[in-house]
């Protein structure tokens, strides 16, 4: 299969879809891309533990468009025996909480909110805002989990998620959506998000929180190394708090290899 074949496909459907409405809504033909990307992050070298992934991708409004797996058998009723079924929801928060704090211009991961959120921060409480709305998030038939006829489809369930694995997907320097990634330690969910938004080729065009940022004062902070797009996940690697990029920082996750490098680009994790 011509992955850049597809990746051409998803951008030729997202420019009709945004030149036919001022919201991007839900892109026809998706699910067939998102699933190649999503086969292509999984034979990438993402840290973790290998376990199967839940991805979730939502609109602008963060209704939800597609939920896919990696894996031949993490779907239907018994997903749950060959990925966490708990993280099927939880892909959908991340989803949902990357694109309601990014923007057209400011794009933030949910990795980057680790810290933020912690007692003393600056966003301390933010965790417990637009909670999942539960009545919707269980409901449906479990044989269509991760297929196409997922019931999670069309939905806003909400739910903020602090911690790695959500991204905001862009288009022509517009904000389009976000995608969500769960089913392993967290920083394997950020990076595997990283690489599914790579084949898609929806980054933000280099403006982001680690780009982009000025401290109380209004001064604007210099980008850490490495800080190409923006979103990075920001490892904390002294445990400190004094540098200003520690206020935006994820901590260190188990069996991390190939990730805790000084930078590493291809997973979008830098050490600070």
């Amino acid at each position: 299969m011509n992955l850049k074949k597809h990746r051409l496909s998803f951008a030729a459907v997202t420019a009709l879809v945004l030149s036919q409405s001022a919201s991007a809504a839900c892109i026809d033909g998706a699910r067939n891309v998102l699933k190649q990307a999503v086969d292509t992050a999984a034979s990438k070298n993402t840290g973790g533990y290998s376990l199967n992934m839940w991805l979730t991708y939502v609109d602008e409004t963060g209704k939800i468009c597609e939920v896919v797996s990696s894996g031949t058998q993490a779907t239907g009723e018994k997903a749950g025996n060959a990925a966490w079924l708990g993280s099927r929801v939880i892909s959908a928060q991340k989803a949902f909480t990357a694109n309601a704090f990014s923007l057209d211009g400011y794009a933030i991961s949910t990795a980057n909110l680790y810290s933020a959120v912690q007692p003393g921060g600056s966003l301390y409480g933010l965790q417990h805002s637009n909670p999942v709305d539960s009545s919707s998030a269980y409901l449906g038939d479990a044989n269509s989990y991760g297929t196409e006829t997922d019931p999670l489809k069309g939905k806003r369930i909400g739910g903020i998620n602090v911690f790695g694995g959500g991204l905001a997907i862009y288009f022509d320097g517009k904000k389009v959506g976000a995608i969500g990634v769960s089913g392993d330690t967290s920083c394997r969910d950020h990076a595997f998000a990283w690489q599914v938004r790579h084949q898609l080729g929806l980054e933000p065009a280099g403006t982001g929180i680690t780009t982009s940022n000025m401290n109380a004062a209004g001064a604007s902070q210099t980008a850490l190394t490495g800080a190409t797009i923006g979103d990075e996940m920001i490892i904390n690697a002294n445990g400190s708090s004094t540098d200003y990029w520690d206020a935006w920082s994820h901590p260190a996750c188990p069996n991390s290899t190939g990730l805790t490098a000084e930078q590493n680009s291809a997973n979008g994790v830098i050490l600070n």
